[in-house]
């Protein structure tokens, strides 16, 4: 793939940056999912005050990881975000039906999900030119 060989100064940085904010949405999920798995007292907590059992913190920590998992990977990268996007989203309904502060936990979701989606965009050149944002290469 010729792509990849011949990246110009503009799609270098382009896909140091994708990697370096994807690299953070997986570190975060990592910790999110392992943490869950754990079963660790806080998290057990949170989910409690969220309306969900502790009995179901390890099923929702495995469709974490697997979402981690799936976007790290470059092939199912695209699928991890579209998976990452619907766990998100419900994570942003059960902050709205407690009534959690808007900008620090209602919106993290959203905050999440943006990072994600810019660093895949970033970081893979398909989804760019699926979806091109900003002013169109000179030539």
């Amino acid at each position: 793939m010729q792509i990849a060989t011949t990246l110009d100064k503009p799609t270098r940085w382009k896909d140091r940056a994708g990697r370096i904010a994807s690299a953070l949405v997986v570190l975060f999920l990592l910790m999110d999912g392992v943490s869950k798995w754990l079963l660790i007292a806080p998290v057990v907590e949170a989910s409690a005050q969220l309306g969900y059992p502790a009995s179901v913190t390890r099923g929702i920590g495995t469709v974490v990881l697997t979402c981690a998992v799936l976007y790290a990977m470059p092939r199912t990268a695209v699928l991890g975000a579209i998976l990452l996007t619907g766990l998100l989203g419900g994570a942003i309904a059960s902050h709205v039906r407690i009534g959690s502060p808007l900008f620090t936990h209602v919106l993290f979701g959203a905050y999440v999900g943006v990072l994600a989606w810019g660093g895949l965009w970033l970081r893979d050149e398909r989804l760019r030119a699926l979806v091109p944002i900003g002013r169109p290469a000179s030539r």
